[in-house]
């Protein structure tokens, strides 16, 4: 399970990077603490933990783990929708980060500099907005002339690794340079993931632990810097105005979902491997707090750092803070540009983003493989399957993201990007996946019967508040983000500037549908093809399936409420667990 604890770390450094880049619209990252907190104490936590147990109890994957509700198996096939697509699309920022690393390894960084093939005429290295309020502009340049110029920095990013050219609907030709990163990152995540979780989890005692020295680094180093202050005074003072707004609310709901990897199918695929008595309550709760503490101590991080650049550049902290990719690929490479030897500190920085991201991504493919391989019987086994199957993983993939290292083209680039990344596995979807687990596993399956089910694995029955918050918090919570999130619904735009076309933004929804459908038309078909009245086909079809993965257990009736212990017995094709009273 040690491999859950580091997807949302990478998810945080990159996407939200210490409580800002979802409440970007407000302008007020310290207001967004309270939210964030909220809705993990009532909702991220619970499913956080329902699908840790969930796989551990099932020992199955995203897709056959739902056999405790087979009418509801779509929600399996949803999950691997969305973790298709995430490891689609989201090993894409690990291919610029690598890429930014390999560069990061000169004299003078190439982002640092105009003058070089990829800058345009506009192109100017420093911008000191404070002497355009004293009157004065930077050579011989108005002020006028200055607001139009450009950074190289940007320039970098946009014309040299992106290579953008007008919208989605204009072809590109591909990056190649780009493209040999992604290759390589796919080589290195093929390699370290094709013989299972056993060699995963050695790799990933290194790759999840050293980044944590790095950030240690990169926050002395931040909090030495003129200005660092200034940054972290705008990073935990809150405008208590800012916390009526819908969109706070909605944001800090979407992250908690979202950076939880909640209804990917990857915390269920984790948890099968568990032992089937392993404490997965306390892993849990470690888990979410060590999840948000990093989140928090990472803030830290990155507000000294904007509040140094504020203070050089002359301007208010919220005008040099980006959100998105914005943040990783344009605030930071600025920022070490302004330090003494800028070239280590771009190296720690990407060669963090870079293993957090190799660790973001197994356990993305590994959730994916996991239920592949438990949904085919295994009559149809045979010799290397696994590493088959993630080979086969890997190249799909890998034709898919060719699209996105286009200058743009029919569909490529950084727009493929946002689509993928707006709408396939957006608060929406994931939202849908969270509200229908806890409505199947506290409604339809028990959320008594789970918790004994839990009780059968740990000893003893975790605490009422999660039961509680599967029967009634979660899904409401769930339910009105779900409904805000459709009220407050805006068209994808990129960089505040392209509007996508109609069809670009039809694409998006069939993402986002592609996996909510899964849910309803299973649902549907499943009723379709049963035999008997509507509420024998209700009743036969939510009766779980025990198969050869899962340890079925009879509990006396007299005895309920009673602590057990557990003794294994053998019965057919199944392991029977029986529950014996300790007196």
């Amino acid at each position: 399970m040690y491999l859950c604890s580091t997807k949302a770390i990478w998810r945080r450094v990159i996407k939200w990077c210490g409580f800002y880049a979802d409440c970007n619209s407000p302008r007020n990252p310290g207001v967004f603490l309270i939210p964030y907190l909220l809705i993990a104490l009532i909702g991220g936590i619970p499913i956080f933990f329902l699908e840790i147990s969930l796989g551990q109890f099932m020992k199955a994957g995203s897709i056959n783990v739902w056999n405790i509700a087979p009418l509801f198996k779509g929600l399996g096939f949803a999950s691997m929708v969305i973790v298709f697509y995430c490891n689609t699309y989201y090993i894409m920022v690990l291919a610029w980060g690598f890429y930014y690393l390999v560069k990061s390894f000169t004299a003078t960084l190439p982002w640092a500099t105009c003058g070089n093939p990829w800058n345009s005429l506009e192109c100017v290295e420093i911008f000191r907005h404070e002497d355009c309020a004293n009157g004065t502009a930077h050579g011989n340049l108005t002020c006028d002339e200055l607001s139009d110029k450009r950074s190289p920095v940007i320039e970098f990013w946009e014309n040299k690794v992106l290579n953008l050219s007008g919208g989605l609907e204009f072809p590109g030709a591909i990056n190649w340079e780009v493209t040999l990163c992604l290759i390589a990152c796919w080589v290195l995540v093929y390699f370290c993931v094709w013989k299972g979780v056993k060699s995963t989890g050695k790799i990933v005692y290194f790759t999840a632990t050293f980044p944590y020295v790095v950030l240690i680094i990169l926050l002395i180093r931040g909090v030495m810097l003129p200005g660092a202050q200034d940054g972290i005074i705008y990073y935990l003072k809150p405008d208590w105005s800012k916390l009526a707004a819908p969109q706070v609310w909605i944001d800090a709901g979407t992250q908690i979902f979202f950076s939880y990897a909640i209804g990917l199918g990857a915390l269920t695929a984790l948890g099968s491997y568990n032992r089937f008595n392993n404490n997965c309550y306390k892993d849990a709760i470690i888990l979410a707090l060590i999840n948000s503490g990093t989140s928090f101590f990472s803030g830290f991080v990155v507000f000294s750092i904007l509040g140094f650049m504020a203070a050089e550049q002359g301007v208010d902290i919220s005008k040099v803070a980006e959100s998105g990719p914005g943040l990783a690929f344009i605030a930071y490479p600025r920022a070490v540009t302004l330090m003494p030897i800028a070239p280590l500190w771009a190296a720690l920085f990407f060669f963090m983003l870079l293993l957090l991201g190799l660790d973001s991504q197994f356990v993305g493919v590994e959730g994916f493989i996991t239920g592949i391989l438990d949904f085919f019987p295994t009559t149809y086994a045979f010799r290397f399957q696994r590493e088959v199957t993630v080979a086969v993983t890997c190249v799909v993939c890998f034709f898919i993201e060719l699209s996105m290292v286009t200058e743009v083209g029919l569909p490529g680039g950084m727009y493929v990007f946002q689509l993928f990344d707006y709408y396939s596995a957006s608060g929406t979807t994931l939202l849908w996946q969270a509200f229908w687990e806890c409505v199947v596993i506290a409604w339809v399956y028990g959320a008594d019967r789970f918790m004994d089910d839990i009780a059968c694995m740990i000893g003893y029955r975790p605490s009422s508040w999660m039961k509680w918050c599967w029967m009634f918090l979660t899904p409401l919570v769930c339910l009105g983000i779900f409904l805000f999130n459709v009220a407050y619904y805006k068209p994808l735009i990129y960089n505040n500037s392209y509007t996508y076309p109609w069809w670009g933004e039809a694409i998006g929804w069939g993402f986002a549908l592609s996996s909510m459908l899964c849910v309803p038309l299973t649902a549907l078909y499943k009723l379709i093809r049963a035999k008997g009245t509507l509420a024998e086909r209700w009743h036969h079809l939510t009766q779980p399936i025990w198969g050869l993965h899962h340890l079925e257990y009879k509990v006396p009736e007299s005895d309920i409420g009673v602590l057990t212990t557990l003794t294994p017995v053998s019965d057919g094709s199944a392991k029977v667990v029986i529950l014996e009273s300790v007196m």
